[in-house]
């Protein structure tokens, strides 16, 4: 907090205080909107694990439910991980003496996690042809609900994604509405391989 004293402001008179604002009000409220999300996949993966582990021997998974793709989901994963690499990269090149650059670099990331969403839409179909749907099994239930929440996640961080983009090619893109489309990007990549492990092995 600084103060302002004018240039005919008497010797003995205090000045006022001047407030400053906060660095960034974006970047706060996406940093609490993570924090309660982190809390609501944390709730979404201990009671799978509750009705995982407690499942009678034999009974997990469910009678009939397709194995899930370990191995296949690896490529979305990775695909997932490179994205929040670029757009670590992009953030640099946005706060660097290359801002230029990071157009290209936030493209990537984009691009990534578009072939992410995508890849397991087709995994979702292929899953539903083989009789795993959201009233099929218990694991059905867990499964579209925990990964569904995070593609819906992924959905709308891609869409933040998109928008700042494109106010970084208009040269409208602020330091402080990039960091807080990084901070949600990062949380929908990081968080994916925690379900990704518990869920899909």
């Amino acid at each position: 907090m600084g103060v302002i004293r004018a240039a005919s402001e008497p010797a003995g008179v205090t000045p006022l205080p001047v407030r400053r604002p906060l660095a960034d009000s974006a970047v706060l409220g996406t940093a609490l909107f993570v924090f309660t999300e982190v809390m609501l996949f944390a709730g979404f993966i201990s009671a799978f694990g509750i009705v995982r582990d407690t499942a009678l021997p034999g009974a997990w998974p469910p009678p009939g439910s397709p194995r899930l793709p370990f191995e296949r989901t690896m490529l979305n994963t990775a695909a997932l991980l490179a994205s929040g690499v670029a757009l670590w990269v992009a953030g640099r090149r946005f706060r660097g003496s290359s801002p230029e650059k990071a157009r290209d670099w936030t493209a990537l990331a984009l691009a990534l996690g578009a072939f992410f969403v995508l890849a397991q839409g087709a995994e979702w179909l292929a899953l539903i042809r083989e009789g795993l749907t959201l009233r099929s099994s218990q694991l059905g239930s867990f499964f579209y609900t925990i990964v569904g929440a995070h593609a819906l996640h992924a959905l709308v961080a891609i869409l933040f994604l998109a928008l700042a983009w494109r106010a970084m090619i208009a040269g409208r893109l602020t330091a402080g509405r990039f960091a807080a489309v990084r901070l949600f990007w990062y949380f929908v990549v990081l968080v994916w391989p925690v379900l990704y492990w518990r869920v899909y092995r």
